[in-house]
This record gives C-alpha cells, sequence and structure tokens, in this order.
C-alpha cells in the first residue's frame, strides 16, 4: 500500500475514533489520539485535551448532552504533517429557558496532526460554527430568548453559545464562523502549520 493512502487512513481513523470515543466517554481510548501536547479548542474550551476530558466528564455527571456526527474529510500533507478538516454537526440538549430543546450546530473540524515516532496525533482541534437552530422537544413550546444574551454571540453558533451560557459555561465569542477575519486567521494557522511553523 503507498504510504501516503496509508497516511490518509491512519488520520481518517482519529477523526472518526474522536468522535466515536468522546461521546461514548471512552476515555482510555480517546486519550490515545492525541500528542502529549495535544490542545482542544470549543465554544465553552480551550485548554489541554486532559483538561478536556476532565470536564467533559463533569458535564456529562451534571446532565449535559452533547452528541457528533462526522460528514467527509479532507486532507493536506506536509511531509510529517498534516491539516485534516471535517464536516461536522453538533448536538446538544439542554433547558433553554425552563423549555427542552435540542441544538444543533454545522460547521467544520480542523486537526493539525504530526507523525510522531511513526505514528499521527493531535496537536490542535479547532472548530468552525456556520449555522445553528434551536428546536423545543414538546410541540407547542417556545422558550421566551433573551434577545441582548442572543446578539452576544456570531450568527454561526448563537443558540449553541445561549444554551450552554445558561448552562453556566463560559462561551469563546469570536470563533470562525462561515466567512470573515476569525476564519481568515484560522485557515492561514493551517497554511503555517504545513509550512513547518510552530503554532502561535
Amino acid at each position: 500500500m503507498p504510504n501516503d493512502i496509508a497516511d490518509r487512513l491512519a488520520i481518517r481513523d482519529i477523526v472518526d475514533n474522536w468522535v466515536l470515543w468522546r461521546d461514548a466517554r471512552q476515555w482510555d481510548r480517546f486519550r490515545t489520539l492525541w500528542h502529549a501536547d495535544g490542545r482542544m479548542w470549543a465554544t465553552w474550551f480551550q485548554g489541554t485535551f486532559e483538561e478536556f476530558i476532565a470536564v467533559s466528564q463533569q458535564g456529562y455527571d451534571r446532565g449535559a448532552r452533547i452528541h457528533h456526527m462526522l460528514g467527509g474529510t479532507t486532507i493536506d500533507f506536509s511531509g510529517d504533517r498534516a491539516i485534516a478538516r471535517s464536516k461536522v454537526e453538533i448536538a446538544q440538549r439542554g433547558m433553554v429557558e425552563g423549555v427542552l430543546c435540542d441544538v444543533t450546530c454545522w460547521g467544520r473540524i480542523y486537526d493539525f496532526l504530526e507523525k510522531r515516532d511513526n505514528r499521527w496525533g493531535i496537536v490542535l482541534r479547532r472548530h468552525t460554527y456556520e449555522k445553528d437552530r434551536l428546536d423545543p422537544l414538546e410541540a407547542g413550546t417556545t422558550p421566551a430568548l433573551d434577545g441582548a444574551l442572543l446578539a452576544q454571540f456570531p450568527e454561526g453558533y448563537r443558540h449553541l453559545a445561549y444554551l450552554q451560557a445558561k448552562a453556566g459555561y463560559q462561551v469563546k465569542g469570536d470563533l470562525p464562523g462561515l466567512e470573515g477575519p476569525a476564519l481568515a486567521a484560522l485557515d492561514a494557522a493551517a497554511a503555517a502549520w504545513l509550512r513547518g511553523e510552530p503554532l502561535a
């Protein structure tokens, strides 16, 4: 098998298993996807993958229910570095102003990967957030949203951020969307990674 194909399969395994093992809380398996210095960014968290594991489990224990569904993946290589971009759907269920709701957000994952000691692993995972929606679970119910709070967050993830903020999370308000400076900066960081530059 050509080496490029083997590398692509290894990276696609990482992308697929991230979703499956994270959502199933199989943390020992999840740890194998990362390099020791791996970091994770999301709307509600930015830190090391070990910190991410801890706060994800804590959130689950408090009732947070977050699930991921993957679409296609494309991978760009430069030597022992790669960027994998994958379509993703993030779904979170929770109470919003007294109404049980599902919030669904669509975007892309950017995995910054490196091959070390013949093993691919994630060094950084970032997301873009392109659009989202909020759906009450019970017919005829509608949460009365705080318009001022909703407007604080970018259009691509404002309902997801609203739910998370109401649940007590500190939500980052300047993450990349479908277009704009934050997305351009993420694309520039991906290009720099492939040129061999250190992460900012």
